[in-house]
């Protein structure tokens, strides 16, 4: 099986490109810069089963260069994860990235025959929508123009797959964080995670607004949950949440980190103190509902708080240059 990952170099593309790989796939990564050297060697890639194409997703040529024919699946991986600021100063390019080009990618996968499209979504997109569980069926109520464009393009590939002879489904991703995560340029406000990580290599306080509580989902255990949607020979659905089954706060999460090391500090701020950590909002949304991945692949996020810190810890030990 061939699979290009289009933005493959952020931080979720190559999670999933080392999972591809250890499972015996040939991968190739889209993206308008290679990642690190050292990234690079952590996907620990066989001969001959990895290729990189430098290129803009926007391009029609670069596309062309990436979805050759004998491509079986394509996943889309390239966004522009904005803030208000970057929402405010330049909408034009988020749109341009997050939105208008699918449909250049799905003229491209249609011209190459690819089999199955995986385009990765967000839980932005469910917006002001509210439950116990944030369920796939739920009306998506999308605010900012990231998770607009997320939604929106959600219905552009359902609405241009079945006449172009495409399978093709969508993920919505909780919030993510793990190995490979870095700033690249797209991303304006990293994971409380890696924005805690970043302190304790610093050595400064990371201090809290408030214990952040979510449905927290490890890089790796996206990955597999989406390698099982690329390899799929049926897929029930069009669209899928992938999260965590369990919540905790992110604020344990740092104080595992802090068994680890002593002498780092990851508390709440106190009256009066900046909190150094960005939780991405004033309120924690309710989790995404996992009932429709388990029930037709029999996956579940694999790590929880503790579990996650200590396999980060341990990735971090291995590759202790990719944090830089």
């Amino acid at each position: 099986m061939s699979v290009v990952i289009l933005g493959g170099a952020g931080f979720v593309g190559l999670n999933l490109a080392r999972t591809l790989l250890a499972r015996g796939r040939n991968v190739r990564l889209l993206d308008r810069a290679p990642p690190p050297p050292t990234l690079l060697r952590a996907l620990d890639a066989p001969p001959g089963a990895f290729d990189l194409v430098t290129g803009d997703v926007t391009d029609p040529a670069c596309l062309a260069a990436a979805i050759r024919t004998g491509t079986d699946a394509v996943v889309i991986a390239a966004a522009v994860t904005a803030d208000a600021a970057r929402e405010a100063a330049d909408p034009g390019a988020i749109l341009a990235v997050n939105l208008m080009a699918m449909v250049p990618i799905l003229d491209a996968c249609r011209r190459a025959g690819v089999r199955r499209v995986v385009n990765l979504s967000s839980a932005a997109a469910y917006g002001t929508a509210r439950g116990a569980f944030l369920a796939e069926e739920l009306p998506a109520q999308p605010v900012s123009l990231y998770a607009v464009t997320k939604f929106a393009s959600e219905a552009v590939l359902a609405r241009l797959c079945g006449p172009w002879g495409l399978d093709g489904v969508s993920v919505r991703l909780s919030a993510v964080f793990g190995p490979f995560e870095r700033d690249t340029g797209l991303r304006d406000t990293l994971s409380p995670q890696a924005q805690i990580w970043a302190a304790l290599r610093a050595g400064t306080p990371a201090l809290l607004p408030r214990p952040g509580r979510r449905d927290w989902l490890y890089a790796p255990d996206a990955a597999e949950a989406l390698a099982r949607l690329v390899e799929a020979t049926r897929l029930d659905s069009r669209l899928y949440n992938v999260s965590s089954p369990a919540t905790w706060p992110v604020l344990a999460w740092g104080e595992r980190l802090m068994q680890a090391n002593p002498g780092f500090v990851c508390r709440l701020a106190e009256p009066g103190e900046a909190p150094t950590i960005s939780l991405h909002g004033d309120a924690d949304r309710p989790p995404l509902s996992t009932v429709r991945l388990r029930e037709e692949f029999a996956w579940e996020a694999a790590h929880g708080c503790e579990a996650s810190a200590d396999a980060f810890l341990a990735w971090q030990a291995r590759f202790r240059e990719d944090a830089r």
